[in-house]
């Protein structure tokens, strides 16, 4: 059950979705600390990222976003993209080996997932469904098939950047270059489902059609919104991914071209400059 802090306030607590976000920033905290311990501290701006993404979590479940949300589109719009792209960018971009090593037994048999062929899929199906019109209202009314859509939010969007950031290895095909495309394609995806509330006659969701109108906005212009909010949080995220691949593309292939000039082995040279060894492999030799 969701409590309201106080009748006057829009802050809510939801224990579903704010417990396992609490228990996960203690977990990886405890395990930063370990490896401090141990002398293998781990970066500053990587346990930046980890916690941009909890506290992007924690907005999305617990300020005013989620009780706004209930009675407008586009402020749930604003809540989804938070918990299903911001905050599992931040969360794995936040996370390395050392970090993950105690779990990687479990981890290796989702190692499927890190195929983008996999991750793809899953991630746009899983999309879309949670917008067909009897699960996002059933979502809106009942607390449990909230926190269910969240959660497969959430997951859909670790699923869809894992590749990326490679938590878990991607195939050897998927580099830097196939990485764009990648990109491109999750993107197009977002634009064509925003274009369709945003430019849509009609209105998808009874449970907002009617609602009490906030801020003087039809229930129309509302979902147009929600659709302006993906689109443009989305085309955002992508220019910014997309600068920092092709900044990697052109470090990468710098790299390459010294090592292999070196007369390193051609594919040992390409592993070690994808995940980062490239000076570990240079001083080896």
């Amino acid at each position: 059950m969701i409590a309201h802090l106080a009748p006057n306030t829009s802050w809510t607590l939801d224990p579903l979705q704010i417990v396992p976000t609490l228990v996960a920033a203690a977990l990886y905290a405890r395990r930063v600390l370990t490896l401090r311990d141990r002398g293998t501290p781990v970066p500053g701006w990587r346990v930046a990222l980890f916690a941009t993404g909890i506290l992007t979590l924690l907005v999305a479940f617990v300020s005013p976003v989620h009780a706004l949300g209930e009675r407008m589109f586009s402020f749930h719009m604003l809540q989804h993209v938070l918990i299903g792209d911001l905050a599992p960018l931040a969360l794995l971009a936040g996370l390395t080996g050392p970090i993950l090593r105690p779990a990687l037994r479990w981890l290796h048999r989702l190692s499927f997932l890190a195929n983008p062929l996999v991750a793809l899929p899953i991630w746009a199906v899983n999309l879309i469904l949670w917008h067909l019109p009897f699960l996002f209202d059933a979502a809106v009314r009942h607390d449990a098939v909230h926190a269910l859509e969240h959660f497969c939010f959430f997951t859909g969007g670790v699923i869809m950047w894992m590749p990326v950031l490679e938590t878990l290895p991607a195939p050897e095909w998927f580099g830097t270059g196939a990485k764009l495309g990648y990109i491109a394609v999750v993107r197009v995806v977002e634009t064509i489902l925003g274009n369709v509330f945003f430019w849509s006659g009609s209105v998808f969701y009874v449970v907002y059609a009617h609602q009490n109108r906030l801020f003087g906005l039809s229930a129309l212009a509302d979902q147009g919104m929600a659709g302006a909010v993906m689109m443009i949080e989305g085309s955002i995220v992508t220019l910014v991914a997309l600068a920092w691949l092709f900044l990697r593309m052109a470090s990468e292939g710098e790299l390459r071209q010294q090592l292999l000039e070196r007369g390193l082995d051609p594919r040992t040279v390409r592993r070690a400059v994808r995940y980062g060894r490239a000076e570990e492999l240079s001083r080896s030799r």
